[in-house]
């Protein structure tokens, strides 16, 4: 006899029903029978009862595990029954009876479940002496549910508008992302080469595809795939599924980006700037036939005048053509009408402190001052020759225009200049310091201005420029904070260098049609970001300085690219533009920091202007591309990343035309999970 436990029941309290109907006087004699027979049933029940706990416990351990097997065996119902079973007898039950399947509407309509029943006999024991034989069944049964969707890996290819062509290639495009999804929201159209991914997903369109190839492990559409019938490389059926998938922007909420983009259109004034104060007084006229006032400090009729040291207060200082003049250390100087200084003169001033109001003229020869404070103010301000100043605060309310070969050093201290006109293969050269500009920088070609390390503060000229450099003109700054209250604008040929610091603020476009550098910071730039390209590359070796630029970057090479930086985050109200033939090598930051480059964060805006990537075939990102509301078209080139990191590319749509792309997702802004819904497994009670 084999029973159920159930059945064991029933056939014990049909004998006890029996017993009751039996005449009265029979009762005292069966009522011992009777006892002994419910106390042998419920010694072998509870011995049921235990063995049903087990295989319980069993069942609901080999339905968790057939469902994870299902799931990483691509939905392959096969693996169920061997690992359900297997879990079974390494659970000691060599002797049950185990079924695996995967079951609909459990627990809910639409949803799927993979139901594990396990069963045992359990022998009768003390119930034989009432002639119970063999064996009943226990059996226990245990449902693991699974999500009603398939699990989808984390996007580097993101395209999210609602409706339309999300995603398309064409011509010899190719998109690989061998480690994660390429998706959008509405439909992918394949009209290229090659779509190859971990997973191929249209959220809530159609899939098509030409002559070209879609490769994945997983192909997910809420509407249609369309395909050749002679193309057969595509994936399989087993590997496609016919469903909705829920797909969002991973950056859509996220606080530290929208923290960043509060300081777009922000910039900081440059300090002001005013003229000295110079009180009237007698000319000085230093010359072959000098002044009264100044006849003694010639040496004996000679080109030669040494003014020693003293305070001096002069109305407008000349100097004639061919003298040599010397101020000695320890003066201060001050001119209210002007300093004008003859061709062909050496001027020399110590350690002084020298203000001038009424104009400044160099002569052709140009001046040399040791450490001290030098003012100008009013007036028009000509340097030529070559002209060097040592430490201190330099104020010039004017600008400075240097032309024909001109040179003009300055050592460290606060710089302030009303503008900055560079030019005919002049340079000029400040030591570290603050450095104020209030109507904006301009170098013209073959002209070099480099800067030390200190606070950046840029005004614009009344174009709206900050600072414009035409071909191969040149401006290298050192570390420190940024601010330009207008375009940065670059011609080809020229090369610009930025500094370190948290954040740089644009107050403008950033166009770079030279190269550029980009020291570590996040940028924020209120217009569009543009790599016009101009066929420059780095590095590049500075006679001005006497260093070289652009063999690596915080230690990575960026030889051979026009455009690069490290450790970088571009904020944005504009887009990126890429330029033909742009070489361009951008990697965000690892690790955020405070006030700056955002972790795995490159270039984020949420203008609707459409963006053009064209012909870039050695563009090399690192980091997230995120252009949400943009339509992005790459052609002619290729977007690849360095080893081991990740590139994501989010836009509303995305289109490629000889480009490629490859990357992986990066899981700081992504997380480990994917998007859209994925498979989760639990038991349901």
């Amino acid at each position: 006899m084999n029973l159920s436990l159930p059945l064991v029941l029933a056939h014990a309290f049909r004998g006890f029903a029996r017993d009751v109907r039996g005449a009265v006087a029979v009762i005292g004699a069966l009522s011992l029978t009777s006892v002994l027979g419910v106390a042998a049933i419920s010694v072998d029940l509870a011995r049921g009862y235990s063995q049903m706990i087990s295989n319980q416990r069993t069942a609901d351990v080999a339905a968790l595990a057939a469902a994870l097997a299902y799931q990483g065996a691509n939905s392959s119902e096969a693996i169920l029954q061997p690992t359900a079973r297997d879990l079974a007898v390494a659970n000691g039950m060599t002797n049950a009876v185990v079924t695996a399947s995967v079951v609909s509407d459990v627990p809910t309509a639409g949803a799927k479940a993979v139901k594990v029943t396990v069963t045992t006999p359990v022998p009768f024991a003390i119930a034989t002496a009432l002639g119970y034989r063999g064996s009943y069944n226990v059996g226990a049964t245990s449902y693991a549910a699974l999500s009603t969707a398939s699990p989808i890996a984390p996007p580097c290819i993101l395209a999210l508008a609602s409706t339309g062509t999300g995603i398309s290639t064409s011509g010899g495009a190719t998109i690989d992302t061998p480690d994660c999804s390429v998706a959008a929201v509405a439909d992918i159209a394949n009209n290229g080469t090659r779509i190859s991914a971990k997973n191929i997903v249209s959220g809530s369109g159609s899939i098509s595809n030409n002559y070209g190839t879609l490769s994945a492990t997983l192909m997910r559409y809420a509407g249609s795939f369309t395909n050749p019938d002679w193309n057969t490389n595509v994936p399989t059926s087993d590997k496609r599924v016919n469903a909705a998938t829920p797909l969002a922007d991973p950056l859509a909420n996220n606080t530290d980006l929208a923290s960043a983009r509060q300081l777009i259109g922000t910039s900081t004034a440059p300090n002001a700037i005013g003229n000295p104060t110079t009180p009237a007084a007698a000319d000085w006229v230093i010359g072959w036939t000098p002044s009264s006032n100044v006849a003694g400090y010639r040496n004996a009729n000679s080109a030669n005048y040494v003014i020693p040291a003293g305070n001096y207060t002069i109305g407008r200082l000349t100097i004639d053509g061919g003298l040599n003049v010397t101020f000695q250390s320890g003066s201060t100087i001050t001119v209210a009408n002007g300093v004008s200084i003859g061709g062909g003169s050496t001027v020399k001033f110590g350690n002084v402190n020298l203000s001038v109001n009424g104009g400044f003229n160099s002569g052709s020869s140009g001046v040399t001052m040791g450490d001290g404070s030098l003012a100008i103010g009013s007036g028009t301000i000509t340097f030529a020759g070559t002209n060097s100043f040592g430490a201190g605060p330099v104020t010039i309310n004017g600008t400075v225009s240097l032309s024909g070969g001109t040179t003009l050093t300055l050592g460290a201290g606060n710089h302030s200049f009303g503008a900055i006109s560079i030019g005919g293969g002049s340079w000029l050269k400040m030591g570290a310091g603050d450095l104020d500009v209030r109507s904006g920088i301009s170098v013209d070609g073959s002209s070099t201005l480099a800067a030390g390390a200190g606070a950046y503060r840029i005004g614009a000229d009344s174009n709206g420029k900050a600072i414009t450099l035409s071909g191969s003109a040149v401006m290298l700054m050192g570390d420190g904070t940024f601010s330009a209250g207008g375009d940065i604008n670059t011609a080809g040929g020229s090369r610009i260098v930025f500094g370190r610091t948290a954040n740089h603020l644009i107050k403008g476009n950033l166009t770079v049609a030279g190269s550029a550098l980009f020291g570590t910071s996040r940028y924020t730039i209120a217009g569009n970001f543009t790599n016009g390209t101009g066929g420059t590359t780095w590095p590049y070796t500075s006679s001005v300085t006497n260093q070289t630029y652009g063999s690596t970057l915080e230690g990575v090479s960026v030889s051979g690219y026009d455009m690069a930086g490290i450790n970088v985050s571009f904020i944005l109200s504009g887009t990126l533009n890429l330029a033909g033939g742009a070489k361009t090598y951008l990697t965000a930051s690892t690790t955020s920091v405070s006030g700056g480059a955002l972790a795995d964060l490159l270039i984020d805006s949420l203008t609707g202007s459409a963006t053009s990537w064209a012909a870039g075939s050695q563009n090399i990102f690192v980091g997230a591309v995120h252009l949400p509301n943009s339509d992005l078209t790459m052609s002619g080139g290729n977007t690849t990343l360095s080893n081991g990191q990740c590139f994501m590319l989010i836009a509303r749509t995305i289109s490629a035309t000889g480009g490629a792309a490859a990357g992986s997702a990066c899981t700081s802004i992504t997380g480990s999970g994917s998007s859209g819904t994925s498979t989760t497994i639990g038991l349901v009670r």
